[in-house]
């Protein structure tokens, strides 16, 4: 019974092993990139209507 406990310790801890490394190969560097271009894109500054007419 003790082999099972293993097995199951052994299986949860290579499902997150794998989700950390997905995590730090993929998601961290999309999030950084999506944070990098927001910070490039220039703000809006609200639209005056008198300028515009």
């Amino acid at each position: 019974m003790s082999f099972l406990g293993l097995a199951l310790f052994l299986l949860i801890g290579g499902m997150a092993f794998w989700m950390l490394v997905f995590l730090m190969g993929f998601i961290l560097p999309f999030w950084i990139t999506l944070g990098v271009f927001q910070q490039l894109q220039p703000k809006k500054i609200f639209e005056d209507d008198e300028a515009a007419e």
